[in-house]
């Protein structure tokens, strides 16, 4: 657990570092190395563990930009490494599953805080597409966050919301009423654009505020469409992921 305690990269080896380095955590040698060869080639340097055991001492010493982990590694080793990794580091986690059945390891897998999810078989150009999002995103981040502590206004698609007067307007500058429900359930997905959310996060997202009573995020994501989609039979902006609960589609900036 010690190996965890350094792993916020000093300023000058971010600064250095140009190319993105990726840890692949995986116990099959041929998947690890089609994952492996195909990220080099692609300019993304990588580096790889088969075992739990020799991840704290990589992070420690390497200083990945993204870890590529497979759930399945050595029975619940995935799942427990997930767990020790969120602990000491916010690192991002592309979790990969072996079996489509295996909807459960998704949903806790990112209940324990994935960024994203594959199932095998996977193409390796998806997964490239995946890590690359995630790596903007995470780029992004830390700039978005202080300007929206300060400002507090974003803007997604056609939509702008003023997070300080609680205020959704439209492309016309009209502002939408929103329950509190639907506003929190709003700035859930805010948070977390572009990313597979379960039904079980978002029910605890919107159940900060102890007026909201509705345990149903189904029906909480049913009026929210209702305000935001074109067309709530056909949605756009919140997509439901099979399996899983829901994406929220659109990318979202701060003003």
């Amino acid at each position: 657990m010690d190996a965890f305690r350094s792993l916020e990269p000093s300023p000058a080896s971010a600064a250095s570092r140009q190319v993105p380095t990726c840890l692949v955590v995986e116990d099959d040698l041929t998947m690890r190395h089609l994952v492996t060869n195909y990220l080099e080639d692609h300019d993304i340097r990588t580096i790889s563990a088969s075992r739990r055991e020799e991840v704290p001492g990589i992070l420690a010493r390497d200083e990945p930009d993204l870890i590529v982990l497979d759930l399945r590694l050595g029975q619940e080793d995935g799942f427990d490494l997930l767990r020790e990794i969120r602990t000491r580091s916010d690192v991002p986690v592309i979790i990969t599953t072996g079996h489509r059945r295996e909807e459960i390891d998704r949903v806790v897998g990112l209940e324990l805080g994935a960024d994203d999810y594959l199932t095998k078989p996977f193409g390796l150009r998806e997964l490239l597409a995946r890590i690359k999002a995630v790596l903007r995103r995470r780029e992004a981040g830390p700039a978005s966050n202080r300007r929206d502590s300060e400002k507090g206004r974003w803007r997604f698609g056609d939509w702008r919301v003023d997070r300080r007067l609680r205020r959704l307007t439209n492309s016309s500058g009209h502002p939408i009423t929103l329950t509190k429900g639907e506003y929190a359930l709003l700035m859930a997905f805010l948070d977390a654009p572009q990313r597979p959310l379960s039904r079980e996060y978002l029910l605890q997202a919107t159940r900060v505020h102890e007026d909201v009573f509705d345990r149903s995020i189904d029906v909480q994501v049913l009026r929210l469409r209702r305000k935001l989609e074109t067309d709530p039979r056909a949605p756009s902006i919140i997509r439901t992921e099979r399996g899983v609960g829901y994406v929220f589609t659109l990318p979202v900036e701060s003003l």
